[in-house]
């Protein structure tokens, strides 16, 4: 019996997850890296504190388990980039984070000159400084980074894949490619088209792999001893989507982390672009995991992208100091019962999903004298379950298809108050995890079925059950009216910042 093991690397820190051959979990280490602010509206990690972070919680996890390591998998935040020079290994910038809105002005230029719709069509994505493509240009124009044939650009998965293989191989999975905006989606190749209007060298960037399969084997360094395959990588939200078992057409999940992303299965067949949601490949597996006869099977998700969730919970602690830790966010906002008019819009790096609205910024109305921390924090929790939301209607709206059932995890998850909220406003039932790392777990599930542990996608996934499921309140008025004063509350956040 043998452990698989898989890295999350998130935004403000990295998780090692253990989970046995028979799907169950073991011991799990997590610790948090360095935020760094260096002006408004932008954010940054180094690169080198993630990588000491992963071995830190890998070598921790790996001196836990009581049996042989038999696979790594690797899941991660999106998007963030990374450049290092492949003699040294040395980053040569701090890597740009997700949320870093400093291309904004560039986004615009783009849409302003005509290239939206094909990068719509070609990607899946809109033009937005979230996405990969404008991060790497400005570092290899304002940040100074020298396109050589050193030279390598990637996500985070592809920077601790190069690390924990001592620099061996330089790949990524589809799923990630996917979200640089430098990818085509339909031909699962990057776009020389799209390289070149961003100025990035195609050498310079990953080999692009299914999900499940070798990827490389550690080197000695790694944290968990050498010559381990890793098997599995997959962004954070097409991970969790997988970890939560929804492996069928129209199934679809939220994490709540900080930020929250709505992912709904739509199949093989890529979609045409939709007005405010993202196309995205959600995994590729070899056709026989997926019980088809095809050598390679992609699924494509719609999603929904919300920036700032998990991360107002944050500002509630760090910023305003209303709080202590972040777990005492439910039982302060259930001290009241209602935001008593308040509307809290957490518009920190503009808008994501559906508005798409990078000069938004935070908002707060309705404050009167009788405004209290507990109202700050229901309005922050209210936040929360109407982005979610106004993204769950546009999809049902582009498809067709009301979700009978949302699948959630993350670390907001457990607040009790906020689910039945999420139940109440999207009048369906809300079914919480059993297992509240699926992010991580569905790195371990894709991991097990590329280094032949398990058999099927449908195999791991009969193991998914919700530990409680939320069903929404009969009474619909006292819902319909707070989301219409949300949506009052977001057009006066909207196109606030000049830059």
């Amino acid at each position: 019996m043998s452990w698989i093991i898989s890295i999350d690397a998130g935004t403000t820190g990295v998780r090692a997850f253990a989970v046995k051959e028979t799907g169950e979990p073991g011991p799990i280490a997590y610790q948090e890296f360095t935020q760094y602010f260096p002006r408004p509206g932008w954010v940054e990690h180094d690169a080198m504190e993630i990588w000491q972070t992963t071995q830190s919680v890998l070598a921790e996890v790996t001196d836990r388990c009581d049996e042989p390591i038999g696979a790594l998998g690797i899941t991660n935040q999106r998007e963030t980039t990374v450049a290092w020079d492949a003699r040294t290994s040395i980053p040569l910038h701090n890597a740009i984070v997700w949320q870093d809105r400093r291309t904004a002005p560039r986004c615009e230029e783009l849409a302003a000159m005509g290239h939206l719709d094909s990068i719509r069509h070609t990607t899946g994505l809109v033009l937005d400084p979230y996405f990969s493509g404008s991060k790497m240009e400005w570092l290899l124009g304002t940040g100074g980074v020298r396109a050589d044939e050193h030279l390598r650009l990637g996500t985070i998965d592809s920077w601790i894949l190069w690390k924990l293989t001592g620099g061996a191989v330089h790949r990524t999975d589809a799923s990630n490619a996917s979200r640089t905006m430098l990818y085509d989606i339909r031909t699962q190749a990057w776009s020389e088209e799209l390289c070149d209007l961003f100025g990035v060298p195609i050498k310079s960037l990953p080999q692009v792999l299914p999900s499940a399969g070798p990827f490389g084997v550690t080197a000695a360094d790694s944290g968990c001893g050498s010559g381990i395959p890793i098997t599995g990588v997959a962004g954070d939200q097409q991970s969790s989507l997988f970890g939560q078992a929804c492996i069928s057409p129209g199934m679809a999940k939220n994490t709540y982390g900080t930020g929250s992303f709505v992912l709904m299965n739509v199949g093989e067949t890529c979609p045409d672009p939709v007005e405010g949601l993202l196309t995205t490949i959600a995994w590729q597996l070899g056709g026989s995991l997926l019980g088809e006869d095809a050598d390679v099977v992609t699924h494509y998700a719609l999603e929904g992208a919300i920036f700032s969730t998990g991360s107002a919970v944050q500002w509630l602690r760090d910023g305003l100091e209303l709080i202590d830790d972040a777990s005492e966010c439910g039982p302060l906002a259930e001290s009241v019962p209602h935001s008593d008019g308040v509307a809290l819009v957490p518009a920190f790096n503009g808008l994501g999903s559906p508005w798409w609205d990078p000069r938004a910024r935070g908002t707060i109305l309705g404050i009167t004298r009788g405004t209290s921390r507990g109202h700050l924090a229901r309005a922050v929790l209210d936040s929360m379950v109407f982005q979610t939301k106004d993204v769950v209607d546009s999809m049902s709206s582009a498809t067709g298809v009301a979700i009978s059932e949302l699948r959630v995890d993350g670390g907001a998850s457990v607040m009790n108050l906020m689910l039945q909220l999420q139940a109440d406003q999207l009048n369906t039932s809300v079914a919480r995890s059993a297992v509240s790392e699926t992010t991580a777990l569905g790195a371990a599930y894709l991991a097990g079925l590329g280094a032949g542990i398990w058999g099927s996608a449908q195999e791991v996934s009969s193991a998914w059950t919700a530990e409680r499921t939320f069903s929404p309140a009969e009474d619909r008025d006292e819902a319909q009216a707070a989301h219409s004063t949300w949506l009052r509350a977001v057009e006066r956040s909207r196109g606030w910042s000049p830059q």
